[in-house]
């Protein structure tokens, strides 16, 4: 929520823009009518700053007050059209009624404003995915990616929106770029490894690349009984199968969310 109220320091004076943060923090811990005490203070004195009015709104949202809420929002993003903190609340409120589509386009606009922004980038991309608009969430992911290259999450985050949009051979190539990027000694084979190799392998088999998918484990050492899971033998080998699916459905449920 930090990056919700990445005000411009300009508009508000010093002590009036330590207030206004402090609303984030508020919001945060749910101490909602603290909220709008400390909203009120910068409004006393600066009754049409955009961003403090669309804070205000979305603390009364969460008490349920949605008529004033949507009203303090509309004014505040009146007053501020080039704010991402107005655009992005507005999304907030649309989201809390499940108007999800209204919320999507809301973002947009914060993310016109602030094209970097990854707090907005989060909430839209878990928007996507529930509204199911995959190639949507192929953009956003790789946007975020592109932010924090360095953050393996991210990287697993845009495989998963790859293949979610039946881009099946591009997320085993992001794998394979991903683990490219690491050094051999620092690749650690643990559970979550585990995960990725048979999420890698699940994208071979799903594209008919059985021998791939074959050639695959045997690299990654974890053939075992995984070997029946692929080509004419799949259906005598449900331990296996249940294995292989269950990591990647896993790995992927848990990644979309991200």
């Amino acid at each position: 929520m930090a990056a919700l109220v990445k005000s411009d320091n300009k508009t508000l004076p010093k002590k009036e823009h330590d207030i206004f943060k402090s609303i984030a923090k508020l919001y945060e811990q749910k101490q909602y009518k603290k909220g709008i005490k400390a909203a009120d203070t910068v409004l006393k004195k600066f009754p049409d700053h955009g961003e403090t009015l669309c804070m205000k709104g979305l603390c009364l949202n969460s008490l349920d007050k949605k008529e004033e809420a949507y009203a303090l929002v509309k004014l505040g993003l009146k007053n501020d059209m080039r704010s991402h903190v107005c655009w992005h609340v507005h999304g907030l409120l649309y989201r809390s009624d499940k108007e999800y589509l209204k919320a999507i386009q809301a973002y947009k606009q914060a993310l016109r404003v602030d094209p970097q922004n990854m707090l907005i980038l989060r909430d839209n991309s878990l928007l996507q995915i529930q509204m199911r608009d995959f190639d949507g969430f192929v953009e956003t992911r790789r946007r975020i990616l592109t932010e924090k290259p360095q953050n393996k999450t991210h990287w697993m985050a845009f495989a998963v929106a790859n293949y979610l949009a039946g881009n099946l051979g591009e997320a085993s190539r992001i794998i394979d770029q991903y683990q490219s990027s690491v050094q051999p000694g620092q690749r650690v084979k643990d559970y979550e490894e585990s995960e990725l190799v048979l999420y890698k392998n699940r994208c071979l088999e799903e594209q008919g690349l059985f021998n791939e998918a074959l050639e695959h484990l045997d690299k990654e050492k974890k053939l075992g009984d995984g070997r029946v899971r692929l080509g004419d033998e799949a259906r005598g080998a449900p331990p296996a199968a249940r294995q292989v699916h269950r990591g990647g459905q896993k790995l992927q449920g848990a990644l979309a969310r991200v």
